[in-house]
């Protein structure tokens, strides 16, 4: 889809498709591929729901997005849609993007180039310190620094980079202040860089938010520096996202006694570059600085999909997944069928929230 301003109208229906119950980024990007609109789509996922097996689907009425607006409006702040010419470009060439973004502060910080700085929230003094002096470091050499507003690493970051560009990806509404005693820290970033949120206004974050706020972190960013970090962490999911979505890992190493150091040293035998310094991010990020690129088209489904094809693909989709998550491409050759089709059959059982997608396109059973 071409990048074009919305007009209000448009901006409250894709808004309305955007909030809608089980409508993540993959499935609200195949229903505008299907539908060619989000008024079309919204009109139609009531029926496709049902499809899946869903006796009712919570949609959001348009009073209900005034009002989100009108919030956002006072907070200072605004929605970008993913489709507009100012999303940020980073974002833009995901598979999917995020439908839409509230942000506040200096929305010009999004059009320049980031990188993330993440780590551990028990992070160590010297660990903060190498995160502030490397994010200020970073700054200075003309790259805005995006990370998390978490304790620890996060914070760091954020406080390093203040004056010369931050961008602070919270996992709740842009007006959730998480945690509590970054409240002092949030204003400043609001006065002087950018807050950039996916969900509604209002939102407190959830579990299940942080990894999507990782993802927005990581797709931002050109790479992802990650400062202290134990295995299974979620400075680790970022530095997964990262690899899905093309970006460089970066690594600082760690003692091999201290348990915050087992991530970042399992990314270095991995492959991630070894970070000591500024420059060792400058050296890999100089020759690739050109641009991400154009969002692609997707091979979701189109206007025509035929509903007995789909019917007969979500009776074998649901015999074939079960709680491990399987990739989509498995599941097509294992239907035999159309990669379309298999994308309509899952996108009605996503609707009627019998499925959950998982990093690297695979899905389960929910």
């Amino acid at each position: 889809m071409s990048a074009k301003p919305l007009s209000e109208a448009e901006r409250r229906a894709w808004l309305r498709l955007a909030r809608t119950q089980n409508v993540g980024p993959t499935t609200f990007a195949g229903l505008i591929d299907r539908f060619g609109s989000a008024a079309a789509a919204v009109a139609e996922v009531p029926r496709l729901a049902r499809r899946g097996g869903a006796e009712t689907l919570r949609i959001p009425n348009d009073a209900e997005i005034d009002r989100e607006l009108e919030q956002l409006r006072k907070f200072g702040g605004r929605i970008i849609c993913s489709c507009e010419p100012d999303f940020p470009a980073g974002l833009a060439a995901l598979d999917a993007p995020p439908p839409a973004v509230s942000i506040a502060g200096r929305a010009e910080l999004l059009a320049r180039d980031m990188v993330a700085i993440v780590g551990a929230r028990n992070a160590s003094a010297l660990g903060r310190k190498f995160a502030a002096q490397l994010a200020s470091d970073l700054g200075r050499g003309g790259l805005v620094v995006a990370s998390g507003l978490a304790r620890g690493i996060d914070a760091a970051a954020h406080d390093g980079s203040l004056g010369t560009g931050t961008c602070a990806v919270v996992a709740g509404g842009i007006d959730v202040i998480y945690p509590p005693e970054h409240a002092a820290l949030f204003e400043r970033i609001r006065k002087e860089g950018v807050v950039v949120a996916e969900m509604p206004f209002g939102q407190t974050p959830q579990a299940r938010h942080f990894p999507r706020r990782n993802r927005i972190i990581s797709g931002l960013a050109r790479g992802v520096v990650v400062v202290e970090a134990a295995e299974g962490s979620g400075s680790l999911i970022t530095a997964n996202y990262a690899l899905e979505q093309g970006r460089e890992v970066f690594a600082v190493p760690g003692s091999p006694l201290d348990p915050r150091a087992k991530g970042t040293n399992r990314l270095l035998r991995d492959g991630a570059t070894l970070t000591e310094t500024a420059e060792d991010v400058f050296a890999v990020l100089r020759a690739q600085r050109t641009g991400f690129g154009e969002p692609g088209g997707r091979d979701g489904p189109r206007v025509g999909i035929d509903d007995a094809e789909t019917d007969r693909l979500r009776a074998a989709l649901e015999e074939l997944l079960g709680p491990a998550p399987t990739e989509v491409d498995e599941l097509v050759r294992q239907t035999g069928s159309d990669a379309a089709a298999v994308l309509a059959a899952l996108l009605e059982l996503e609707l009627a929230g019998r499925i959950e997608r998982h990093p690297g396109g695979k899905i389960s059973l929910a």
